[in-house]
């Protein structure tokens, strides 16, 4: 009866309802057809399941790529030209500034492909197709297999299906577990690796308000930067910049609508959403208020301030560390608001009561009982024993790697397992593995700042987390340093040869095991190591067996139980899409949010005092003179920023936000502050997202930044009204499926609303 209700619950997750009631859902666009298409044509899709997703013929799937493995980017022209966040391209604006040519504050364009700047280490990837392969992986597995080998059968299995669809290296290949390991999917990718940085706005536009505004609405930013992926002369990709290497000629480039957008139109996101926990249950939940959020802004909000102390009093710094400091304030700001939501919407009692009924409906019926019995009790007792030693992974995570020095010393491990095994090749290409990482390191690292971020952070760890669970070195500090964290860094920075490009280097030439391991700040790290590898990662992964189990259980009984919801997998960094509508909000009481933003609430926000909301002098200039040029609205406005409320969450950063016609109309950017539980539980009455509006993205890139030759590269599209509830369709199908990219290399131009396309022969792509 076991295997055969077990199958039965397997059954019944393919054999849901076939359309979705909510906006709710980040959809594998292989299920479009199957699960929403029909809801999307309701609120006002005009394309097909196919135009979106199809394995044979070009389709959206084709515009849209995964940037740098955490962002998404799409392309808007046949010559490879890719448009995301100025946040996500944050790292290679800083990394191609210098102090002498400094374009992360003052903006950069491209006026040549041959200006176009490289980005060793960045790359692309481009979804070929996907496949479900939950049959293969749980061939022969029932619910009678211990968890152990049902967990290394599948593992197995993984490993060999990605690696024979990689043929031969030809793809980058992996696969999935979705709903806690009740499905499998294998996703296949083309991965270029030369893509190069076009243009950006000064940073006092692409990153306008600041911490201040980040996670806000209203937002008044240009949220945007632009990047070409350049191939061989094939068109296959290359694993980075190359002789020969020419733009990329995609499948599929999205058109740009210039028309805008109003209240109900159809949006819809298309991109890479990092990681959604909707089926974290309620002690997982108390679990994350209670103590992981909160070492979490604790140790980020520590290293922030000592960070933005010394960034105030030296500028070079300040470009050193501009990248470093976004990428930790980001989520800083995130926790805070996810607790706060939490507490305000009841996240954690909602969950609870969801468990109760749950609990009823399981005892309800014997086989329910002794498939599902004993998920519920599992859960809470994993979670007792991960709450006994959460804090002290917490702080090994934000605390002790916090510190770039422990970090470092930590890229040192292979090369002391090199020089352990006394094998001179492996000494040697360990050694050659760390040069050029080095090189990064040092180039944006400051010994002084590091220092104090370590005295405080390890400082904090040696306070917070129970004494039982120390590294040994904490010992140490208070027998030879009176429990002073600040003289024992004072030693570590003074004796380490980890605190200098050269001093690394001139231990590189001639590296020993004796010298590295009597370095004070690698013999920090392997104390700390140490005691995590054997005192508390044993304890997290003896509960973690038991729970993956019951989590299994827990989302299968869940899916079966609420047959009529039709639920979307947590995202985990795969392709997806969301769909919903142009769409204002009530915050709070008597607070109302309209849905788009205009240049004139840059005026109302400017302020020269305030670093976060500098405007710069050109851009002051043109918006005090209403220079909005052809993208003004027609209420002689120039957009800026505009919400919806589509699901997305991290990694859809620089996603398009696509019209029914499959037009871009924007590039999504942040969340709201009402709605920060997002990634825990989806409010429908609150979570938006937050969009620049593609309009303001050409102004800047045309008016502020006088790079129209980038703008001219596009297909811009003046369609009327997008098709949705608040707008009449339009019955022009901008999808053009009679002419390939290729052919529409000279985009459409603007002529009394009319377009006309320039032809070239598809030799001329190639040559470019």
């Amino acid at each position: 009866m076991r295997t055969n209700n077990w199958a039965k619950a397997l059954l019944l997750t393919l054999l849901l309802p076939l359309t979705a009631h909510a906006d709710e859902g980040m959809w594998l666009p292989l299920f479009i057809k199957r699960l929403n298409q029909a809801d999307m044509q309701k609120k006002g899709l005009k394309l097909t399941a196919e135009e979106i997703y199809d394995v044979n013929n070009a389709s959206l799937k084709d515009a849209v790529v995964q940037l740098g493995g955490f962002c998404t980017g799409e392309f808007v022209s046949s010559q490879g030209l890719l448009l995301t966040n100025h946040h996500c391209g944050y790292d290679a604006i800083q990394s191609n500034s210098t102090p002498q040519d400094n374009i992360l504050q003052n903006g950069f364009y491209a006026a040549t492909k041959a200006d176009e700047k490289k980005n060793p280490g960045l790359f692309v990837d481009i979804l070929v197709r996907m496949e479900d392969v939950s049959a293969k992986m749980l061939e022969g597995i029932t619910a009678a297999t211990p968890e152990a080998e049902r967990m290394a059968t599948i593992q197995q299995r993984q490993r060999e299906t990605a690696e024979a669809a990689k043929e031969n290296g030809q793809y980058v290949a992996y696969v999935r577990d979705m709903f806690g390991g009740n499905e499998y999917y294998l996703f296949v990718y083309q991965r270029f690796g030369d893509v190069r940085l076009v243009g950006a706005p000064p940073e006092a536009v692409g990153k306008f308000g600041g911490d201040t505004d980040n996670w806000m609405w209203p937002r008044h930013t240009g949220d945007f930067s632009m990047f070409r992926v350049y191939a061989d002369k094939n068109n296959k990709p290359t694993p980075g910049a190359q002789e020969g290497n020419v733009p990329y000629v995609p499948k599929k480039h999205l058109p740009v609508a210039m028309q805008g957008v109003q209240e109900g139109d159809f949006a819809m996101v298309f991109g890479f959403p990092g990681r959604t926990q909707r089926f974290l249950p309620a002690a997982g939940l108390q679990l994350t208020l209670d103590e992981s959020n909160p070492a979490r802004i604790k140790l980020r909000d520590t290293r922030l301030k000592i960070w933005k102390a010394d960034m105030d009093k030296n500028p070079d710094l300040r470009l050193q560390y501009a990248s470093k400091y976004a990428n930790i304030a980001n989520y800083w700001k995130y926790f805070i608001g996810q607790n706060e939501g939490m507490k305000r919407l009841k996240t954690v009692d909602t969950k609870k009561a969801e468990e109760v009924a749950l609990a009823q409906w399981i005892a309800q019926d014997p086989a329910r009982q002794q498939q599902y019995g004993e998920a519920l009790s599992t859960i809470e007792q994993a979670y007792k024993v991960q709450r006994q030693y959460n804090l002290s992974s917490q702080y090994v995570n934000e605390g002790a790697f916090g510190t770039e020095i422990v970090t470092l010393a930590a890229r040192m491990m292979p090369l002391a397992n090199a020089l352990k095994s006394g094998d001179k090749g492996a000494i040697s290409k360990a050694t050659e593995a760390l040069r050029e990482p080095v090189k990064d390191y040092f180039k944006d690292y400051s010994a002084p700042t590091d220092q104090k971020v370590f005295a405080a952070l390890m400082n904090l760890y040696m306070q917070d987390v129970p004494q039982d669970q120390q590294p040994d070195v904490f010992a140490l500090v208070k027998k030879q340093y009176g429990g002073s964290m600040s003289k024992y860094a004072d030693y570590v920075f003074s004796n380490s040869f980890l605190t200098s490009e050269a001093k690394v280097n001139a231990f590189l030439a001639n590296p020993t095991l004796a010298k590295l391991e009597a370095d004070p700040a690698y013999k920090t790290y392997q104390s700390v190591y140490t005691n995590y590898v054997q005192n508390i990662a044993p304890k997290l992964q003896a509960s973690q067996a038991g729970l993956g189990r019951a989590n299994r259980l827990y989302v299968a009984a869940l899916r079966e139980k609420n047959t009529q919801k039709v639920y979307s997998p947590d995202a985990n960094s795969t392709i997806r899409l969301s769909y919903g509508t142009v769409r204002p909000y009530n915050g709070r009481d008597a607070v109302h949010y309209d849905y788009k933003t205009t240049a004139q609430g840059i005026l109302e926000k400017e302020d020269p005092t305030n670093p976060e909301f500098v405007v710069p002098k050109k851009e002051l200039e043109l918006l005090k003179m209403k220079d909005y040029g052809r993208y003004a609205d027609k209420n002689g406005n120039l957009p800026v920023g505009f919400i919806t409320d589509n699901d997305i969450t991290g990694g859809n950063s620089g996603s398009p936000v696509i019209n029914g016609r499959g037009e871009l109309i924007g590039l999504a950017f942040d969340g709201n502050w009402e709605a920060m539980t997002g990634d825990l539980a989806y409010d429908p009455e609150l979570k938006r997202c937050i969009n620049v509006d593609i309009r303001y993205v050409l102004w800047c890139i045309e008016k502020l930044g006088g790079a129209k030759h980038l703008v001219d590269e596009m297909t811009l599209q003046n369609n009327g009204p997008s098709p949705g509830v608040g707008a009449a369709s339009a019955s022009s199908n901008t999808m053009n499926a009679d002419m390939s990219d290729v052919e529409k290399m000279k985009v459409k131009t603007e002529n009394g609303g009319k377009t006309k396309i320039k032809r070239k022969k598809n030799k001329d792509a190639a040559a470019l």
